[in-house]
């Protein structure tokens, strides 16, 4: 099962998101069985990559965050001993 696939929310799997969706209007019976499957596959992987992608850029803010407040501490804490 895939997340709903809304392009703005998956502006990387765009591209891929059209292709399956188009697959499954060309084939309304033969997607039972399995001819866009491939396309399933990308699109899976695509979202992996972009959550991943997702994940780092939190990481990222999450860590820059952390030094503005250890910064504003210590320059709280500096300012409390005088």
């Amino acid at each position: 099962m895939h997340p709903p696939l809304t392009l703005h929310r998956h502006p990387m799997c765009a591209e891929i998101i059209e292709q399956f969706q188009k697959c499954h209007v060309d084939h309304p019976i033969r997607k039972f069985f399995g001819e866009c499957t491939d396309l399933k596959i990308k699109l899976d992987r695509c979202f992996r990559e972009e959550k991943a992608v997702k994940r780092k850029a939190n990481f990222e803010e999450s860590k820059k965050l952390k030094e503005r407040l250890q910064a504003y501490r210590k320059e709280a804490n500096e300012t409390i001993s005088e």
